[in-house]
């Protein structure tokens, strides 16, 4: 079986999605859409184990007052370039008013991807990339191993504009982004 897509999504306007065109799809256009070198990419089903990760992120991840913690809104990185991370930290300031849908790469601090199945080349190689060639400081990818979450965490060498890792966490992230970071990573509180 399959589904037909709608009228405005295809072909897309000439010359491709920019990123301002995010704010002005259609009502019917799906709730989770990232711009990703101009081409708009739907979001899959979310899992359990992608749900709980993002709840347990958003209650332990508890940065100073200056920083805040947001899920599944977007970074504008260019003109063709509007991924949108499961969990960022953004600079407070950054969220203008309650019409705020996306964050300017410098407002970012931490960008954290969870990965599925169908995002995991996405998600380990082309938004890293273009995470840290936007300067963002930190980022963290999170994979399932046997139904737990593992925590690859990395830091950018700015002369470089890469990211180098800096650990492989189980059962605890203990990591410190400019503040103390310690989130357990047991999922088991959520599943009875």
């Amino acid at each position: 079986m399959s589904t037909a897509l709608p009228e405005w999504f295809y072909p897309g306007p000439p010359g491709g999605w920019t990123a301002d065109m995010l704010d002005h799809l259609p009502a019917d256009a799906p709730r989770h859409v990232e711009l990703i070198d101009g081409s708009l990419v739907m979001m899959s089903p979310q899992t359990a184990f992608h749900m709980f990760v993002l709840r347990r992120f958003e209650q332990q991840l508890l940065p100073p007052a200056h920083l805040a913690v947001v899920r599944e809104m977007t970074v504008t990185l260019g003109l063709r370039q509007r991924p949108e991370p499961d969990i960022m930290l953004v600079n407070s300031s950054a969220l203008v008013n309650m019409k705020t849908t996306s964050f300017k790469p410098e407002d970012v601090h931490l960008a954290v991807e969870v990965v599925s199945a169908e995002s995991l080349d996405r998600d380990r190689t082309t938004k890293p990339i273009k995470y840290s060639n936007a300067g963002i400081k930190h980022f963290w990818r999170v994979e399932q191993e046997d139904s737990r979450p593992v925590v690859y965490t990395f830091e950018l060498e700015p002369s470089v504009k890469a990211y180098v890792p800096t650990g492989i966490h189980r059962n605890r992230l203990w990591t410190n982004i400019g503040f103390d970071v310690d989130i357990d990573l047991d999922l088991g509180a959520f599943i009875r």
